[in-house]
Formats: C-alpha cells, structure tokens, sequence
C-alpha cells in the first residue's frame, strides 16, 4: 500500500516544466519521506482559492507559496489583515521541530529574507497607494456608489462636464463640490447644455459619498496614482518582490477594501498588454480574510469583479483568495478558481487514498 501509494503520488506530480515543491504526502498520518507535492508554475495565473477552518494553516500555505514564487523570480502582492505577513522580510530562527519535520519530507529548511515592500491605503505605515476619482470613471465610481440608472447618468453628467472644462476630479470632495455647485449656482449653465439635475438626486448621491468617506476612502482617492508596473520589481537576486498591503485597520471596513481591489484589478487589467499563456504567472495577488471583499458588496459590483476575474488572467496574472469557506465566495467568482487548497490535511488525504482506491 505504501509504495503503490508514493508512487501513484510521485508520478502523479511529475511536472514537465519548473514548479514549486508545496511539502510532502501524508498517509495515515505519517509523513512519507521524498514523496513529494509540486504544483507548475505554469498553473498558477489560473487563479485558486486557500480554504480551511481557523488554525488549519492558511496563512502558512500562503507564506510557503509567496516565498517559492519569489525565489522563482515571481512577484507577488499581498492583502496582510491580520498582520502575520509582515515578517517575511526576515530570516527565520530554526528550531528541532522545524529540522524533525523537514527530515520526514526528505527536503531541508533554509533559512531566508525576502525583499518587501510595504504599501498602504489606510493609517497603517507603507507607501501610500492611491487613485483619482477621474481615473475610476463615471461608471465603475457609479457601481461602487451603488447607485441606480437616473444616478448613474448624473454621475456621468459630472464626468462630463469636468473633462468639458478641464476640471480634474482628484477625490471625493472635488467630486461633491462639483455636484453641490451644478446643483446650486451653476444650475442654469448645466440645464442649458447638459440637462437638469434634480436636488433629490443629488442628495443622494451625496449620501452615498458620504457613506463611503466615513470608511476613511478619502486616504485612498487622491493623487499621486499608483502604478501597477512598480509591482513587478525584481530584486539583484532575481528574487520577486513581496508586496505587502498593510490591512489591520481596516477589518471593519469592507466598502474600502471591495473599492480598492476593484481599482486595482481594473488599473491592472487595463494596463499590462496582453501575455496569453505564460511558464510562469508575471504577478500574483494573494486575498486574505477575501469574505471583506463580497460581505457588503453589491450585485453590480460583484459582477464587474468577476468579469476582472475572467480577463485578467490573460495579462500573466493569477489571483488567490485565502478564506475560512468557500461559500465565502460568491458561485460565479468561485467558479473561476482552477487551484484549490484545502489546508485541512486530514480530508484531503482520505480523499488522496479514496482516489487511489488504496
């Protein structure tokens, strides 16, 4: 049984291209020595999801795949909520534990640094990240709103007008001082080469402005934009850099997290050219804690979500989502995610040996 079993295991992970070494097989609890789980670096811009309950190991399988994908020369982005990334800038100390395990898998610990770089969209101290609310356009600044058609078309009245006369609308205020003004004073230039705008629903578009500022979005609309190509770096090593999003303020603030990885799917998407199948993905992101991006999001934005999620992996791009249960994930994003990691090891060697027929 043990060897029908390493080697159904060995052959079955035999890749012909480069790969990623993701530990060892497990039967009846033990760990089988130089019988070994990889994964091509070809597969992962297929998107994936990491699944498992509390203390199974999701943020450890997340770590093990970000510092493989670096050494590969793969840069990666990061969503850190918890805080527990932070310290892959760091060699680790070894302890008899970590040495008795690597000695089952067959495979020694090495100990690393990584290059990081820390980014922020919040209070929490990185390089700060940003967009415009012209860069969003009328109709993804519309979506995130949550706004109906008649609101919608006022928001693209405002765009409108802006780029008529050259006003730029860097952030929420601009934004609101634009409508206040059309509104009020400006009304008569407006409805005579635009239209009307009504005070109701001007109201409440101001509402919903208001209701996204209190989410502290004003640290994320602004200037100087980020550039998605500054994701890309690699190190003198030839190592990916880790990009870390620092996130711990932010938990309770779902419509920020779901607005921004919108803008930088859409930024990413809308920049990179197009790579079609690639050895190796050209970025990945990793979401942690990725039940804040769907928790409080709206049919209209889930859906330009997935349609991101859809596109995008033909710019060279793979994007993971790290969840307690997959039903955290809406079926039509869900539905794209080719890899997925159960990090609960016991139900995934029972369905290992089931499949084995062992």
């Amino acid at each position: 049984m043990k060897e029908n079993f390493a080697e159904s295991i060995n052959s079955g992970y035999n890749c012909k291209g480069d790969s990623i070494l993701l530990g060892g097989a497990i039967l009846d609890g033990a760990c089988i020595q130089n019988v070994l789980v990889k994964i091509p670096l070809k597969t992962l811009n297929r998107h994936g999801l990491i699944a498992g309950a509390t203390g199974t190991g999701k943020t450890k399988t997340l770590q093990g795949l970000v510092e493989a994908l670096s050494r590969k020369g793969v840069p990666c982005l990061m969503m850190d909520i918890k805080g527990d990334l932070s310290g892959l800038g760091a060699p680790g100390a070894s302890n008899p534990k970590i040495d008795e395990r690597h000695a089952k898998i067959g495979f020694p610990w090495e100990s690393n640094g990584y290059p990081v770089e820390f980014l922020t969209i919040s209070d929490e101290k990185g390089a700060r990240l940003r967009a415009t609310v012209t860069e969003f356009g009328p109709v993804l600044f519309s979506k995130i709103l949550e706004l109906n058609d008649t609101q919608s078309g006022v928001v693209s009245l405002i765009f409108k007008y802006c780029d008529d006369n050259k006003l730029p609308l860097v952030d929420l205020k601009d934004f609101k001082k634009t409508l206040q003004f059309l509104t009020n004073e400006g009304r008569v230039e407006i409805e005579k080469e635009y239209g009307r705008i009504s005070s109701a629903t001007t109201s409440t578009i101001i509402r919903k402005i208001i209701e996204l500022e209190q989410q502290n979005a004003d640290h994320f609309f602004g200037e100087l934009s980020f550039d998605p190509d500054d994701l890309l770096r690699i190190d003198e090593q030839g190592r990916g850099y880790l990009n870390i999003i620092r996130l711990t303020d932010i938990q309770d603030k779902p419509k920020l997290f779901s607005t921004f990885m919108l803008s930088l799917l859409a930024e990413i998407y809308a920049t990179f050219p197009e790579e079609g199948d690639l050895e190796q993905p050209k970025l990945a992101i990793f979401i942690d804690e990725a039940h804040l991006i769907f928790s409080e999001a709206s049919k209209a934005l889930i859906d330009q979500i997935e349609t991101i999620i859809k596109l995008i992996r033909s710019k060279g791009v793979g994007v993971f989502f790290c969840t307690q249960q997959p039903t955290d994930i809406p079926d039509s994003v869900l539905a794209q995610l080719g890899l997925k990691f159960n990090t609960r090891c016991v139900l995934l060697q029972q369905k290992i040996v089931k499949q084995l027929k062992l």
